[in-house]
C-alpha cells in the first residue's frame, strides 16, 4: 500500500481522504498546505504537515487537492516534479471499463463510470457519478463536478471545468479553461476560455484567461 499525501487542505482533500480510506488502496500520511494557521492541525485523521514546499524533500506520493484545475495546475507547474512522483485514486465503487486510462495524479470519486476507452489526463478530478462515455478524452486538470455527463467521442481540453449534472452531447469538444455550468444541455463546441450556461447552453461570457 503506497503512503500518499495531499496537497492543498480543500473540501477536495477531505473528500479525497474519506474516499481513500473507504477504498484502501493507499495510506495517507498526512496533508501540505500553503497556509500557516493550519499547520499542526488535524484534517479528519491526519494532520497538516507544512506548506507544499516540503512535498520536494518528502518520499511519499502525491495528489493534487486544490478544487480548481487552474489551482492544481500552478501547484503542479510550482513544485516541478516528475510524473512518476504522483497517485492515482479510483474510489472502489468506480466503473472504470476496458481500455479506460488514468494519468499520473487523477482521482475518481464513488459511482463513477467511465465505460470504455476513455483517456482521463493528468490531475483531473471527477467528482461522484460522473459518467463518461466510449472513447471520450479529457485533457490535464480538468474537473466533472457530481452527475456530470459526457455522451461519446467528447474532447476537453486542459483544465476545462464541467458543472454538477451538466450534459455534453456526442463528438463536440471543449476548448482549454472552458466553463461549463452546472445543469447545462451541451448542442454545440465551446471555444477556449468561455464560460457557457442553461438548456440548450449559450455563451455568458468569454474568455477567461489561461493558467
Amino acid at each position: 500500500m503506497a503512503r500518499v499525501l495531499l496537497l492543498a487542505a480543500s473540501g477536495l482533500a477531505r473528500e479525497t481522504l474519506a474516499s481513500i480510506e473507504s477504498t484502501g488502496d493507499h495510506e495517507v500520511a498526512g496533508v501540505l498546505d500553503d497556509n500557516a494557521r493550519l499547520h499542526g492541525n488535524m484534517m479528519g485523521s491526519v494532520r497538516v504537515l507544512g506548506g507544499l514546499e516540503l512535498a520536494r524533500g518528502r518520499t511519499e506520493q502525491l495528489l493534487l487537492c486544490a478544487g480548481q484545475g487552474r489551482h492544481r495546475a500552478a501547484i503542479a507547474g510550482r513544485l516541478a516534479l516528475d510524473d512518476s512522483r504522483y497517485a492515482t485514486h479510483a474510489h472502489a465503487s468506480a466503473f472504470l471499463g476496458a481500455g479506460t486510462r488514468l494519468a499520473p495524479g487523477c482521482i475518481v470519486l464513488a459511482g463513477c463510470v467511465a465505460t470504455a476507452d476513455v483517456s482521463i489526463g493528468r490531475h483531473s478530478v471527477l467528482m461522484p457519478h460522473a459518467m463518461l462515455t466510449h472513447d471520450d478524452r479529457l485533457g490535464d486538470y480538468a474537473t466533472l463536478a457530481a452527475g456530470a455527463t459526457l455522451a461519446g467521442s467528447v474532447q476537453l481540453g486542459d483544465r476545462v471545468y464541467i458543472g454538477s449534472n451538466a450534459t455534453v452531447r456526442e463528438n463536440l469538444s471543449l476548448g482549454a479553461d472552458a466553463v461549463l455550468g452546472m445543469g447545462s444541455a451541451l448542442l454545440h463546441d465551446i471555444p477556449a476560455g468561455e464560460t457557457w450556461a442553461g438548456s440548450p447552453a449559450r455563451k455568458l461570457y468569454g474568455s477567461r484567461a489561461a493558467g
